[in-house]
């Protein structure tokens, strides 16, 4: 059994490990704590999670590629059909101005 100096040293270093014990569980209680309020308030937000954000991102990127290459195709397809509706329209100039129209 120690007295004198060393056992008050001893005593004061085991209370001193128990504070520091206790203040780490102190500290995980308001860690705990905090992470449960922050969800509470995000949720309330109704702030979208990263993956359901990044899913939209992609899937917008590829409709904007879609709907470009579906814009380069009507208009490729009305310039085939303009010219195509100029061909005849040229076509049918000369053949109707040719005709003698009959008199009544």
């Amino acid at each position: 059994m120690t007295t004198g100096p060393n056992r008050i040293l001893d005593e004061f270093a085991k209370l001193m490990t128990d504070a520091a014990g206790a203040a780490q569980g102190v500290k995980r209680e308001v860690e705990t704590a905090f992470r449960s309020q922050a969800e509470k308030v995000i949720n309330s937000l109704e702030v979208v999670q990263r993956e359901e954000f990044e899913a939209v991102r992609d899937m917008a990127i590829k409709a904007r590629a879609e709907n470009k290459a579906l814009t380069a195709r009507i208009e490729a397809l009305e310039a085939k059909l303009a010219s195509l509706a100029g061909e005849a329209a040229d076509e049918a100039s000369p053949a109707a101005s040719a005709k003698p129209r009959a008199k009544k």
